[in-house]
């Protein structure tokens, strides 16, 4: 269940509450003063598995305290603008790379954090430079076949990638990630 204790519309506490649905009895965080109802969707997340001069950008997020984690370029669509176009964007954004060509690979579930994530391959332009912008720490690129899968999430979407280029995904432990985590905690 979310976070919201208020009402938005009327500042108001808001109760959990059963609501009679299609799919049957469901409880919501609703106001019980202006019948404001928080729906807690799952939000849109876009990721680029980024090929950048025949190898993959995996880039680490500065509000990540481990500095062994890398991942795929990700980011939110922004209002008006079609998923390409959102992909596009961030890639750019964050990267400085210029896409020259999308594939949608797929949609995954990350109930984990209430996420769809819609997954793109993404060709850039071959004389581009990286420059990351300050949400990044830095990168790497990746040989394909080395290339590990986050056992969750954007992993599957880089999985079914890796699959199409007919190479086995190989995913990363719990437990591995586990160590990687409380490494970090140490440092």
């Amino acid at each position: 269940m979310s976070d919201y204790k208020y009402c938005p519309m009327c500042a108001n506490s808001l109760a959990l509450v059963i609501r009679q649905e299609d799919s049957g009895a469901t409880e919501r965080r609703a106001c019980t003063q202006c019948g404001w109802t928080h729906w807690n969707n799952p939000t849109p997340v876009l990721a680029g598995i980024v090929e950048h001069k025949g190898k993959i950008l995996l880039a680490r997020n500065a509000a990540w305290s481990s500095p062994h984690r890398f991942a795929l370029i990700t980011g939110f669509m922004e209002a008006g603008e079609s998923p390409q176009e959102g992909i596009t964007r961030e890639i750019k954004e964050e990267t400085n790379l210029e896409v020259t060509h999308l594939q949608l690979i797929g949609v995954y579930d990350f109930q984990r954090r209430n996420q769809v994530l819609i997954v793109y391959h993404a060709l850039t332009k071959d004389g581009g430079e990286i420059r990351l912008s300050p949400e990044l720490l830095g990168y790497r690129l990746f040989e394909f076949k080395d290339l590990i899968c986050w056992p969750a999430g954007t992993g599957y979407g880089l999985a079914d990638w890796l699959k199409s280029k007919s190479i086995s995904p190989q995913f990363m432990e719990w437990e591995e990630i586990e160590r990687i985590n409380a490494a970090s905690s140490t440092i």
